[in-house]
């Protein structure tokens, strides 16, 4: 059998493709909360309860994220989440 073409082989491209799809994989399982202290959360959070995205049990001590239905106690953790949300709604709707 014949020595394949090395102008033929694209294994170098298939690493370069898996190594950057492995970067982004990264990026994005590690949510970054250090832009987001207290008091922006405090603040978006009234943003979004006036805009009704976000809606307050005050006996149990939650806001609950209306669009998933998730419960959140932590104003940072909604955030965080909120914006994951979005990000991933958006990308959702330029796939289509």
């Amino acid at each position: 059998m014949a020595d394949p073409d090395i102008h033929d082989d694209t294994s170098a491209d298939y690493e370069q493709l898996e190594k950057a799809l492995l970067a982004q994989d990264r990026d994005v399982a590690g949510i970054d909360t250090a832009d987001v202290d207290d008091e922006t959360a405090q603040y978006l959070v009234s943003e979004l309860i006036d805009a009704d995205v976000i809606t307050t049990v005050p006996e149990d001590r939650v806001l609950v994220h209306e669009p998933s239905g998730t419960a959140f106690d932590s104003t940072t953790q909604l955030v965080v989440f909120h914006r994951g949300w979005t990000a991933a709604r958006g990308a959702d709707e330029e796939a289509e």
